[in-house]
């Protein structure tokens, strides 16, 4: 009873603590003066990728001893599992929230540069990291890791310098950051919107992913031994379910506003996140090894992503139906999953 209850608090206030933090970065991002893109993709993704990067680490050093392996099995699978989410259920929710506004045909218009960015630079990342954690079932070269590693983490440096670079010009077409809640600081505790406070509160926020984070894995342990569940499994579904809460929070609301750019940008900067960084952590503290049987994330991952970047390219928008296929791709990759580690 006690894991249930760790498993719904922890849920609960991951999110919270999420919020709190991406409020903050959004009145960053507006003091700043730079674009939803880099708002988006960058600061927001970051701020609410941050559960996925820290429940890894939480699982790796609060597991039971004894449980040999099973930190490692958690860790892999909460590194796996939330691109899986994010590709797929979170953008089926999204464009479900608008679907009575706009309907099935209705028009979807994210700023399409950063959107390409965003994908070429997330498929390039996780496709490395998978190929590298299959070819460890067969043979594991430390100076393989270790370019590998390089390569995920010059990516994202990369990515990051892409992005603000483009900054500039969208603010002058009009992708301009604006926040739209008050700081939650300023409105509840009257604290002065200022460049401190919002500091503060993001600082706050940070702290609680931490300790909740930590609740949520004592959790997850418990509920895989009493349901007699695979923790990988446990850890690819109800990971992601608390930990991309935020972003699917935050997509919805701002893509139910107009604000489509801002809406994909926090899901597939995200994707960035999760795909160049997150498996940087898998590389350096788990074995990082991926056997076949438990490849369908990665592969409906891959499926969702391909759908999206060809649309994409050939499209001036996405219309609302377009997004069916990733919330299917999502249901079918959990009936596959069930029937493996049944």
């Amino acid at each position: 009873m006690v894991s249930f209850i760790q498993l719904a608090l922890g849920m609960v206030f991951i999110l919270a603590a999420a919020m709190v933090f991406c409020n903050a970065l959004e009145h960053l991002g507006e003091k700043l003066g730079i674009s939803e893109g880099v708002t988006g993709s960058i600061f927001v993704a970051v701020g609410t990728a941050l559960p996925e990067a820290i429940v890894p680490l939480i699982a790796l050093f609060s597991v039971p001893k004894g449980m040999v392996g099973a930190g490692d099995e958690i860790g892999v699978g909460a590194i796996m599992g939330p691109p899986l989410m994010l590709s797929t259920l979170s953008i089926a929710l999204m464009a479900l929230s608008v679907l009575k506004q706009r309907g099935l045909s209705g028009a979807i218009r994210p700023e399409k540069t950063g959107l390409n960015r965003d994908l070429r630079f997330f498929a390039f990342g996780y496709l490395l990291a998978i190929l590298l954690a299959f070819s460890h079932n067969y043979i594991n070269s430390q100076v393989i890791n270790v370019f590998v590693v390089m390569t995920l983490a010059l990516s994202y440096f990369l990515y990051v310098l892409l992005t603000i670079r483009a900054s500039s010009a969208l603010v002058k077409e009009g992708h301009g950051t604006e926040a739209d809640d008050e700081l939650y600081l300023k409105h509840f505790l009257k604290l002065p919107n200022n460049l401190a406070t919002v500091i503060f509160q993001a600082i706050l926020g940070f702290a609680g992913l931490i300790y909740f984070a930590h609740v949520f894995i004592e959790g997850i342990v418990g509920t895989s031994q009493i349901l007699g569940i695979s923790m990988f499994l446990i850890s690819v579904v109800l990971i992601p379910v608390a930990t991309e809460l935020p972003e699917k929070v935050n997509s919805i609301l701002w893509i139910r506003k107009g604000k489509d750019t801002l809406a994909f940008a926090n899901i597939t900067g995200a994707m960035v996140f999760q795909g160049l960084l997150l498996p940087i952590l898998g590389i350096l503290l788990t074995d990082w090894k991926l056997p076949p049987e438990k490849a369908v994330s990665c592969i409906t991952t891959f499926a969702a992503t391909i759908w999206l970047f060809i649309h994409a390219g050939k499209n001036t928008h996405y219309k609302v139906k377009h997004f069916a296929v990733n919330g299917g791709l999502y249901i079918l990759s959990l009936l596959v999953s069930f029937m493996v580690f049944k």
